[in-house]
């Protein structure tokens, strides 16, 4: 199927696994809304690098945790497009340290930005994806979706809500011709993974390098990050023809991390 001509937006979209995302669509024709934090001269260069490819793309700098401005931007983009027809929950913060010490509005905000914002978004979009007939939903979960690591309290919280979500969502849309399911990456180097690196070395009191070959490549049996690239083309393939029986599930890209 091609997926020429459809909308697609993108939580958190402005940088790594988001914007390598959006990078993939836009060479199928697929239109982005992007949406996320940063620079704005930044922002713009990557949203005309979007346009380069031949589609149109717009940016909505929403803040995830307020429900408001995420209708905002759903009602922009279909004002724009007049639908989105796949949606990519994908925005998301980390915040490393032990329980005792974890601050109260690191996790009030990790939860809202991971796990609210999915909700929220999701139910913007979902009427005009049932009214068109078709839809798909992409919710961008993690390894930490699966099994926990310490000093991540909030982030794995969130991310095992993301697949509980993902499985309800997939039921609740099944005869629709919508699907929903969850990826959920090990370790991909991206300025996440790498702004908690050494906040991982700061809590556990090792180097940044022990803390990369001995915390996170530690529990990925092929000793390599995921790219960005794998994971933007397992979401380019949720949306094709292939995947229309995927729906409520997870798929792990991970080195094998959850084998174990």
């Amino acid at each position: 199927m091609s997926l020429k001509g459809k909308t697609a937006l993108i939580t958190g979209s402005t940088s790594g696994i988001g914007f390598g995302i959006a990078q993939n669509f836009a060479d199928q024709g697929v239109n982005i809304v992007m949406n996320g934090f940063g620079d704005s001269n930044e922002i713009e260069t990557k949203r005309k690098e979007l346009e380069g490819k031949g589609v149109t793309a717009i940016y909505h700098g929403a803040d995830m945790t307020k429900p408001e401005e995420i209708r905002d931007m759903v009602a922009t983009a279909e004002k724009e497009f007049g639908n989105v027809d796949i949606l990519v929950n994908n925005a998301g913060i980390q915040y490393v340290s032990p329980i005792e010490e974890f601050p109260e509005e690191k996790w009030d905000a990790i939860i809202g930005i991971v796990l609210s914002s999915a909700f929220h978004t999701t139910k913007a979009v979902l009427g005009r994806m049932r009214e068109a007939g078709w839809g798909r939903i992409i919710n961008m979960c993690s390894a930490h979706g699966l099994v926990a690591s310490p000093y991540k309290t909030a982030y794995v919280s969130a991310k095992h809500g993301i697949l509980g979500f993902t499985k309800t969502m997939g039921l609740e849309v099944a005869q629709d011709n919508i699907t929903c399911n969850a990826i959920c990456p090990g370790y991909v180097f991206t300025p996440l993974v790498e702004n908690q690196i050494a906040d991982t070395a700061k809590a556990r009191g090792i180097s940044e390098e022990d803390v990369i070959n001995n915390v996170l490549l530690a529990a990925q049996w092929t000793k390599k990050f995921v790219t960005i690239e794998q994971v933007a083309g397992i979401a380019l393939f949720l949306c094709s023809d292939t995947a229309e029986n995927i729906t409520g599930t997870d798929i792990v890209v991970d080195g094998g991390w959850t084998a174990a």
